[in-house]
């Protein structure tokens, strides 16, 4: 793979980097990230997936932009609104960088379409916002030996969990083995645009660390960001022997 004058300039900066240099850039573009859920989350994650100049993009969402999107969705804009949000995000992303190939899906998650889905992508991004297609996503992924990145927000806080499933590890279902009776999104508990754009990016760097296979010490945690106190801790994760995945 040969890496042209024009896209060195454009990456000089992260090339100069010790630890990335041409190699860690060509491992960039030749990467397959899946980004499951263009809401506040999958937005910045996607927009600095495309600036680090991944190769292959994968967005799904069935969804179409509402006006309530707007303030956290830094993708999408007024004239967009009634617009399917991977028909938009897929315009927009390529305007940042136009080799980057998007691949939209415009579908909603399941059981029946899932594992054929995360199969063609080496990194899933999870940034979706209910447990049911958490769990879901977490289950396929396991099975299939994928790395998870899983991001979730709820007023003004934030979560982020790595899942190398080539490894033994926890899972998400030893964390949450059940759903909750209450569903914890922005619907339900609000969000400030500021958590979902920290954690999104967040994401975004957990993958970077992934293709570079850079430690960043957050595989078997739980890191957790109060935007209020402007706290980080990690919290450890644990094997659950009752976990039905029999991690």
């Amino acid at each position: 793979m040969k890496i042209s004058n024009k896209e060195y300039e454009k990456f000089s900066k992260q090339i100069i980097l010790k630890k990335f240099g041409i190699m860690g850039q060509k491992k960039i573009i030749a990467s397959k990230i899946l980004v499951l859920g263009m809401g506040g989350l999958g937005c910045p994650l996607s927009i600095y997936l495309a600036s680090l100049g991944v190769g292959t993009i994968g967005i799904v969402d069935n969804d179409k932009i509402e006006l309530s999107n707007l303030n956290r969705q830094i993708i999408f804009d007024t004239s967009d609104i009634g617009k399917y949000k991977v028909d938009i995000a897929k315009k927009k992303i390529n305007k940042i960088n136009k080799k980057s190939k998007i691949v939209p899906f415009k579908i909603r998650l399941n059981k029946n379409n899932i594992e054929k889905i995360i199969g063609k992508f080496d990194i899933i991004c999870d940034s979706t916002d209910n447990f049911q297609t958490r769990l879901l996503i977490n289950d396929y992924c396991l099975k299939q030996k994928k790395i998870l990145i899983s991001a979730a927000v709820s007023g003004f806080n934030g979560q982020l969990f790595k899942f190398d499933f080539k490894k033994k590890t926890p899972c998400f279902r030893c964390f949450m083995p059940d759903i909750p009776d209450r569903n914890q999104n922005c619907d339900t508990e609000g969000v400030t645009p500021t958590i979902t754009g920290v954690i999104g990016t967040l994401q975004a760097n957990e993958v970077l660390n992934s293709i570079l296979r850079l430690k960043s010490n957050l595989e078997k945690k739980m890191m957790i960001f109060n935007s209020i106190k402007m706290d980080f801790r990690k919290v450890h994760l644990s094997i659950n022997k009752k976990c039905t995945n029999k991690c």
